[in-house]
């Protein structure tokens, strides 16, 4: 998204003006606002790195606060197979109902590239303010100035789920709710532990298990897959004792009903399986598989809400966590066996 000047050459970005002149990025942002506070020794080094560099800066974006485009962009890493739809969903129904319309832009590259690309969005004149839903550094946001800019990491640069929707809360909430049915030995199989959201869903299960003095069987390191829950629950010791199984999502619960199915272990009457998502099959299943339903377009509106409050210079509204999540229990969870 840098481009390239006239002469074919790629065009220079303010970090590496701020490179060749020894100063930080946010110094050089400071230098191009024409801000006070700058040492005249500073100052002299980034004009020298501007002039050789032959940096210039986009100076359309001094005029964002004043000219109106009714457009938001929305950034997320690199895009892949997978997007987040309900996020956006919500992010984008939020911004219509407010007068808006949004783009999606993919951002490829590192760390560095992803800032790059978003200064230079909120540079331009297409756009009033952008919401990120993949991490930026601090730095960003101070090159930033006040210009509107929200981010809200819900996703890695390999689209893995971050900040609330990787809360590990619910699984407290399946505990408790499997201990109200008399359950006192338990299993998790977990997803791959690369991911925030499966290490927070193993480490809140083994905290409610140790408040609530029931028995942490073990805990299966599994890959998200249908496979790793089949797995599982074949390989389980029949001695095992175990009456109840945290999935980690609903791919794994379905595998792992399979895998006691073809061992002639019934569901829920010997074991009981909760997964994780509310995907669609899970009501069509035999059994129906218990879930756990998050409410991600809520997310996406909430985000949007505080961007637009950004842009109109209003109070920017908190994110409410409370309420996001919901149990559905189902037909593959009952009673512990007497």
């Amino acid at each position: 998204m840098t481009g390239e000047s006239e002469n074919g050459r790629k065009r220079a970005t303010i970090w590496d003006v701020a490179h060749a002149a020894g100063v930080s990025h946010q110094t050089v942002s400071r230098y191009l606002r024409n801000e006070g506070g700058l040492r005249p020794a500073t100052r002299e080094k980034i004009d020298k790195a501007v002039k050789e560099l032959d940096y210039k800066p986009n100076l359309v974006a001094r005029s964002m606060r004043t000219r109106r485009t009714n457009r938001i962009a929305i950034v997320l890493p690199e895009l892949t197979t997978f997007v987040p739809i309900p996020v956006l969903r919500g992010a984008s129904g939020a911004a219509r109902a407010a007068g808006y319309t949004t783009d999606v832009v993919g951002l490829e590259g590192d760390e560095t590239r992803r800032a790059e690309g978003t200064l230079s969005l909120l540079d331009s004149q297409q756009v009033e303010g952008v919401l990120s839903f993949t991490p930026l550094s601090d730095q960003v946001i101070e090159a930033a100035g006040n210009r509107p800019i929200v981010v809200y990491g819900e996703y890695d640069d390999r689209m893995h789920a971050r900040g609330d929707l990787a809360d590990g809360r619910p699984a407290g909430m399946i505990v408790r709710h499997l201990a109200e049915l008399g359950h006192r030995r338990f299993l998790h199989v977990a997803g791959s532990p690369d991911w925030a959201s499966a290490l927070n869903r193993r480490l809140v299960y083994e905290q409610t298990l140790e408040e609530l003095g029931l028995e942490n069987y073990g805990v299966v390191e599994g890959d998200w897959s249908v496979g790793s829950g089949y797995d599982a629950a074949r390989e389980l010791s029949a001695d095992s004792g175990v009456t109840a199984v945290l999935a980690a999502n609903d791919y794994v619960a379905m595998g792992v009903i399979r895998g006691f199915q073809d061992r002639g272990v019934r569901v829920p009457e010997e074991v009981s399986v909760f997964g994780w998502d509310n995907e669609q099959f899970t009501e069509y299943f035999l059994p129906s598989i218990s879930t756990v339903a998050s409410d991600r377009e809520t997310i996406g509106r909430q985000a949007m809400g505080q961007l637009i409050a950004l842009i109109r210079d209003e109070p920017k509204p908190s994110i409410e966590i409370e309420g996001l999540f919901t149990l559905i229990p189902r037909a593959s969870s009952g009673p512990a066996p007497r």
